[in-house]
């Protein structure tokens, strides 16, 4: 945890002078409830447990062999399916070099108008009753004779200021006029600020992590955004010395960070997270960052200080030995502090008795939201819940949703049985090598000479005293069962794939054959492939892309005072689920959409901007370094233009400026001199035989082809 990592500051009063005193009953209260969590979630972190084990390959004490297994290997296809996983999810999703949120205005915005020109002539004589009345959004100025609409208000919302003196009426313009659209850009403004703010804290590394113990356990936890102190570099020149200095400042942003499944105990009576009546997070600090946290605001320096004195209380839980590998270390937990994080309601009248100031007007039977620390008895923090409106500042996304559980299904789950039976044909087809690539000797000893060493090697000579010849020494092999029991295995990871949704072609399988050997072939299987995968994205979507887009608005209301007021209800959009088309087919189709520009009559509906850099995207090229805008397209089309005309020019000795033969030009895309006055001949290298546009109407001095 970082010093300077701060959530939302509230000037709600504390009563810490002594925890113990004034707070005796919280710490047991929130004791209890994360007691309860912890025994609602039992069954799930059975679950998990399992789904590590496999993705790590680990055999535990549950698992029992017979006395005739020898071999114990462990076919880590959970891994793979794992990995697959959380690598098409962060392709989807971060492959477009922009995060997958944007913002826009509602069909009919309140409160700030989707369009708006310039006053004209014809809108004063449009407009009624110069005077107004009272009560119609309209004021009268002083001086004035004539009332106007209050611009800031009524039109602008928050860009008022920008457009401060300019006569505005709201509504479209005429065709050709110059018009804007606030409520619009005022939600690009906001998108742009969250981006930054996104960008600025490394969200990307964050979603990933989530993202990850999504697929393994099944479900993906994001805190925040909260409150973060960030320190800028800056050097600026010194103003005595005029030499470069080093002068750092802070600014506030907002911060989101992972939440591990094993440390989240929710309400166990909940199926979401607006479902939940409290949540508690629990932290393993050391002793510095549990000294750390007197710099954070509301804390309690002298509860810290005798939590300290009393020395570390963390116990490790029996997952801890598996998922940390510390099963031989036993005192990895001698100097760390449990510290149990609250978040949820409290009854008006017990937070009253804690020292919260609750509004008088609520009854004793009210709940207020609060946000408490706690470790042993000792009350770290304790404050009314800073965000307005009230919210548990976690977003919990499964990978695949369970209708009836706050948890969600992951990868490694699915496919138990199938990584269960792989393993086991693949042990029995190893023991068995193991007897079938081995001679087994039958020895009669009643043949041979009495005291004879048995070892077997190279020239070995056994004295027999009587018997048949050959008979005293028989090799015998066992049958080798090795390939029905591989054929097995073949069937078992067939069957993962199907339980995963997750087809082995995804991540590199080779040998392909069927379908899969054709280009068409291969871009329908992998179409097929994701269907699963787009229902994963829509819960990435659902669950988290857009309650993370309106934290982050609902952060910037309250706390960033340069974002621009949003007056209204904007609409945050995720973006997740418009990636999961297969960049094969997706460029495909891009491509044939591009030659359809090259007819004329439907050139003008094609946004062609927009579908080069789709293109661009599709074929992992960086859009912004490839493909220009509108203002950059017009003036490299005017230089390109300038260049075809100088070419076009003649030479002083008055020959054409190519002498290669007729229609060469016009294969090459050299615009080529005519010879006739009236512009018929074309040449070889023409397109038609019609009417031919004089030089003026074309912008050329010559045909093209």
């Amino acid at each position: 945890m970082s010093d300077n990592f701060l959530e939302p500051s509230d000037d709600t009063p504390v009563n810490v002078q002594n925890p113990e005193e004034s707070m005796p009953g919280l710490a047991g209260h929130i004791r209890s409830k994360f007691n309860d969590a912890e025994n609602g979630r039992r069954v799930h972190e059975k679950r998990w447990l399992q789904a590590y084990k496999n993705f790590r390959g680990i055999y535990d004490s549950s698992t029992q062999y017979r006395d005739s297994e020898r071999s114990q290997v462990f076919i880590k296809i959970t891994k793979t399916k794992v990995l697959a996983a959380y690598g098409q999810l962060t392709d989807i999703l971060f492959s477009n070099k922009k995060f997958p949120i944007v913002i826009e205005p509602t069909p009919i915005p309140e409160g700030v108008a989707e369009f708006a020109h310039e006053k004209t002539p014809i809108d004063d004589l449009v407009q009624e009753d110069p005077y107004g009345f009272d009560g119609d959004e309209r004021e009268l100025l002083a001086g004035a004779l004539e009332a106007t609409e209050k611009q800031t208000d009524k039109i602008l919302g928050g860009l008022a200021g920008e457009y401060a003196g300019v006569p505005l009426v709201e509504g479209p313009s005429k065709v050709g006029e110059p018009q804007i659209t606030p409520a619009k850009e005022t939600a690009l403004r906001l998108e742009k600020i969250i981006h930054d703010q996104l960008i600025d804290t490394n969200a990307v590394t964050v979603f990933r992590n989530a993202m990850f113990e999504s697929a393994l356990l099944g479900t993906g936890i994001i805190k925040g955004p909260l409150n973060f102190y960030k320190r800028v570099h800056k050097w600026s020149p010194d103003e005595e010395t005029g030499q470069r200095a080093y002068k750092p400042y802070e600014k506030n942003v907002p911060r989101i960070e992972t939440v591990s499944c094993w440390d989240f105990h929710p309400d166990p009576a909940a199926t979401s997270i607006e479902d939940c009546e409290y949540v508690i997070q629990r932290h393993r600090l050391n002793k510095q960052q549990l000294r750390a946290l007197i710099k954070r605001p509301h804390f309690d320096a002298n509860a810290i200080e005798e939590a300290l004195f009393k020395g570390p209380n963390y116990e490790d839980k029996y997952y801890e030995d598996t998922i940390r590998d510390d099963e031989t270390q036993p005192n990895t937990s001698e100097n760390r502090y449990e510290v149990l994080e609250y978040w949820g309601v409290l009854d008006s009248k017990f937070a009253q008795e804690v020292g919260l100031e609750v509004d008088e007007s609520m009854s004793e039977f009210d709940q207020v939201q609060i946000n408490a620390w706690v470790t042993g008895n000792c009350v770290l923090r304790c404050v009314l819940n800073p965000f307005k409106p009230a919210r548990i500042p976690y977003q919990v996304f499964p990978y695949e949703v369970n209708p009836y559980q706050l948890w969600g299904v992951g990868v490694a789950e699915n496919m138990e049985d199938a990584q269960l039976l792989m393993n086991g044909h693949v042990r029995m087809a190893i023991d068995n090598l193991a007897l079938a690539g081995n001679l087994v000797f039958d020895v009669d000893e009643a043949s041979l000479v009495p005291g004879q060493n048995m070892d077997i090697f190279p020239g070995k000579i056994f004295r027999r005293q009587s018997g048949v010849t050959g008979t005293a020494i028989n090799g015998l092999k066992f049958p080798n069962t090795a390939g029905e029991n591989l054929q097995m295995y073949q069937i078992s990871r067939q069957l993962a794939d199907e339980e995963t949704g997750l087809p082995s072609i995804m991540h590199g399988q080779t040998g392909v054959s069927g379908t899969g050997r054709t280009a068409s072939g291969l871009s329908m299987l992998l179409g097929g492939a994701s269907v699963s995968l787009k229902t994963v994205v829509k819960n990435v979507d659902d669950y988290l892309l857009k309650p993370i887009g309106e934290a982050y608005f609902q952060w910037n209301m309250q706390f960033n005072e340069d974002a621009p007021d949003a007056i209204g209800d904007l609409e945050i959009k995720p973006r997740g689920t418009s990636g999961v088309m297969q960049k094969e087919v997706r460029s495909q189709r891009l491509t044939a959409l591009l030659q359809t520009v090259a007819n004329p009559m439907l050139a003008p509906f094609i946004k062609l901007p927009n579908l080069m850099r789709e293109l661009a995207i599709s074929q992992d090229i960086d859009p912004d370094s490839l493909v220009n805008d509108l203002n950059d397209a017009q003036i490299y089309a005017k230089l390109l233009q300038g260049l075809q005309n100088a070419q076009q020019q003649p030479s002083p000795n008055g020959q054409p400026p190519s002498q290669q033969p007729a229609g060469m030009a016009g294969a090459q895309g050299v615009p080529q001199q005519s010879p006739q006055p009236n512009g018929s001949g074309l040449g070889n290298g023409t397109i038609g035989t019609g009417d031919v546009p004089s030089a003026g109407e074309t912008g050329f001095t010559g045909n093209t082809s």
